[in-house]
């Protein structure tokens, strides 16, 4: 009983918070004289980023916890974009700016590439930390440098809003989406402890689905007001900080660093790097991610947790669910994406000579 209200404050405070941001940062953006692109890869990805935040601080100094911190950021980073941008792209197709796959989405790869580099000795410490926030600090003076030197038509049709007004939407929101979501997830942890359940899996799925509430909750309200760009920039600007600054973050202030387990090496931060590179040909095929695609992404992510659990509990369907995965499914949908590449460049080269 005691869980199910907390289950449903925290629901409450997630999605009131996500209003709140969402509304605060486009009343920002028109202030500023940004993009609502821009005020997702950066504002609104920064909130909705607060509960791993405090999740991996919190895992980061707790000895029996140190697989949490390095799983709740890469479950996160693969749940926003197999499950939330699946989900999105579900329910209306999801128009990319050229913007985003010309930078965001390579500094997105970067960033995976970075983090699984540092972790190869099995343990990300304060150098590795600073490397993290210094790309964080490049990467956020190149996003706002390029972004006032083009200011696009969408940012002057903007309604102003009052400044007082907008400050209070992020202020009150980003507090209201941490907190709502550190509930959520202090409940579903627990619970799977008591079901013998390890904390890693516990960081991949459960509290990883869960710090992801915030990104759902501020998509969905993005999209009712009509700041698609927004929701797409909140989800690719949201895993970019995820790698940069809370995982940098924990990494230099916590006094053993953040461990890295032999598994999440192995497989979840490879799966992670993947994600984030099956995005540049789905963004790139008509900068569009389809109904289809978005199917494809949330079958991938079922997949993804049922291999999870089936590895924890070393179940005898392992073996077979994942040749199937390996020899069937995975080529199957890279002949696909390929195919999909190839036609939207004939087609681009064919305008070029028409």
């Amino acid at each position: 009983m005691i869980d199910l209200l907390l289950f449903t404050a925290g629901l409450t405070g997630v999605i009131a918070g996500a209003e709140m941001l969402v509304r605060g940062a486009g009343q920002l953006a028109g202030r500023f004289g940004l993009s609502p692109l821009v005020i997702g890869l950066t504002v609104v990805a920064f909130g909705t980023s607060a509960p791993e935040l405090a999740i991996t601080l919190r895992a980061a100094f707790t000895d029996h916890a140190a697989d949490l911190a390095l799983g709740n950021i890469a479950g996160s980073n693969i749940a926003n974009i197999l499950l939330v941008l699946g989900l999105a792209a579900l329910i209306a197709p999801v128009v990319v700016a050229q913007r985003l796959i010309h930078l965001h989405v390579p500094v997105m790869i970067g960033a995976s590439v970075l983090t699984l580099f540092l972790a190869r000795d099995g343990n990300l410490g304060a150098v590795d930390g600073a490397v993290l926030l210094t790309g964080l600090v490049g990467y956020l003076v190149l996003t706002l440098a390029r972004d006032r030197a083009q200011i696009s038509a969408e940012t002057a049709a903007t309604p102003a809003a009052p400044l007082p007004r907008a400050l209070a939407g992020v202020a009150l929101g980003i507090p209201l989406l941490a907190v709502g979501a550190f509930i959520l997830v202090d409940a579903a942890a627990a619970l799977a402890a008591r079901l013998g359940i390890s904390d890693l899996v516990i960081g991949l799925t459960l509290v990883a689905v869960g710090t992801s509430l915030p990104e759902i909750a501020a998509t969905v309200s993005a999209y009712r007001l009509g700041d698609r760009q927004m929701a797409v920039g909140n989800l690719v600007g949201s895993n970019i900080f995820n790698l940069l600054a809370v995982l940098g973050l924990a990494a230099l202030l916590a006094p053993e660093g953040v461990a890295v387990a032999a598994a999440a090496f192995a497989f979840d931060l490879p799966v992670m790097l993947a994600v984030a590179f099956a995005c540049l040909p789905v963004f790139f095929t008509g900068h569009t991610v389809a109904r289809w695609e978005g199917a494809l992404f949330l079958g991938y992510y079922a997949g993804y947790c049922a291999f999870l659990f089936l590895a924890a509990a070393q179940h005898q369907a392992l073996g077979p669910f994942s040749a199937v995965m390996l020899g069937f499914v995975v080529p199957l949908t890279l002949i696909t994406l390929a195919v999909g590449v190839m036609r939207q460049l004939r087609e681009h080269r064919r305008g070029l000579y028409s």
